[in-house]
């Protein structure tokens, strides 16, 4: 139980630093996006600002478990980005320059991510509102 808790603190901090990079490094994420979608830096800012949400929401118990299975969802959505990185050789945000090796590692870490949220989030409480009107009416 201990080490699912500081997994689950270390992801939660991972996430929240990676949201603060991605206003720190604006241009090196914004490279990321493919030409065709528009809005490319307000991109980068939502999804900056989504992953300080998802880490504040990983930590408190009530929403853990869904806030779990909305960071696997958003790292499902984030990963055509990091696939197109690393196929056009785009650096990572705050370099000049990246391996080709080195880009490719990110995509394919994504799917331990996914696994690593769910796995720390798994037995969290369910809460949902009508439990607890029941609860409280019963």
């Amino acid at each position: 139980m201990i080490l699912k808790t500081i997994g689950l603190y270390l992801f939660a901090g991972a996430l929240f630093f990676a949201g603060i990079l991605h206003f720190v490094y604006d241009s090196g994420f914004e490279a990321m996006i493919p030409d065709f979608l528009p809005f490319k830096y307000e991109l980068v800012y939502i999804t900056g600002i989504t992953e300080w949400l998802l880490a504040l929401l990983l930590i408190f118990p009530h929403t853990r478990k869904a806030a779990g299975i909305a960071t696997a969802f958003f790292l499902i959505l984030v990963l055509p980005a990091n696939i197109y990185a690393a196929a056009m050789g785009i650096p990572a945000p705050g370099s000049e320059e990246t391996n080709r090796t080195a880009l490719w590692i990110r995509p394919l870490f994504q799917p331990l991510l996914i696994w690593w949220v769910l796995v720390v989030t798994k037995d969290a409480p369910w809460r949902r509102t009508y439990d607890t009107l029941d609860e409280q009416e019963g």
